[in-house]
């Protein structure tokens, strides 16, 4: 019985991970030309994508807590660190800008013949090991203004998560609506074409 658990896992894993690889490349997101289109608001298909995953996501999790299907109580949350956090994301924002991938769409860029891709991997690589060199000297900063543990961020704002989730869509709405009228205003959506003469 634990080897059929693990081996659904892994198959699991190996499904929703195809599915998820499919679905951004399939949007497009296997591009550096729309995620870069993303950043001077031309194409907004990155938002589109991601906002819907996040919303989906935090949608359905809600949904099979109130039906008692899962426990979210159960679930492992990582602790904050709020500078370490702010910092890294402000150097994965600005590789995502230069370089027109981030880790996941690097990996689908590569397998879709872009040999950019591989560089960006290459070079996400050198920043996992320097950072693991480094990490003794940066520890201090990394471990600065800690979190509670396992904190949502429902418990840390203190509205129900319902809240959050509703909030989350009604962003997603607006977001969409400012989006569609900016791609609108400068015909602004990458299409296919465009995308296949990388």
């Amino acid at each position: 019985m634990e080897f059929m658990s693990e081996t659904l896992y892994i198959a699991a894993i190996i499904t929703f991970g195809g599915m998820f690889g499919y679905f951004l490349e399939a949007s497009g997101l296997g591009s550096p030309k729309k995620i870069n289109a993303q950043f001077v608001l031309k194409d907004w298909t990155v938002f589109k994508v991601m906002f819907t995953s996040i919303v989906v996501a935090a949608g359905g999790f809600l949904i099979l807590d109130m039906l008692w299907i899962t426990d979210s109580s159960t679930f492992a949350i990582p602790t904050t660190f709020f500078w370490a956090m702010l910092i890294g994301g402000a150097l994965l924002g600005i590789g995502l800008n230069i370089g027109g991938y981030c880790p996941g769409t690097s990996v689908v860029g590569l397998f879709s013949g872009r040999i950019d891709g591989l560089f960006f991997m290459i070079g996400m690589m050198i920043g996992i090991l320097l950072f693991a060199l480094l990490f003794e000297y940066i520890e201090p900063l990394y471990h600065a203004t800690k979190g509670a543990e396992s904190q949502t961020l429902s418990e840390l704002i203190g509205l129900p998560s319902w809240v959050i989730v509703i909030s989350l869509f009604v962003m997603a709405v607006i977001g969409f609506i400012a989006g569609n009228k900016v791609e609108r205003k400068g015909n602004g959506v990458i299409n296919s074409n465009d995308l296949d003469n990388d």
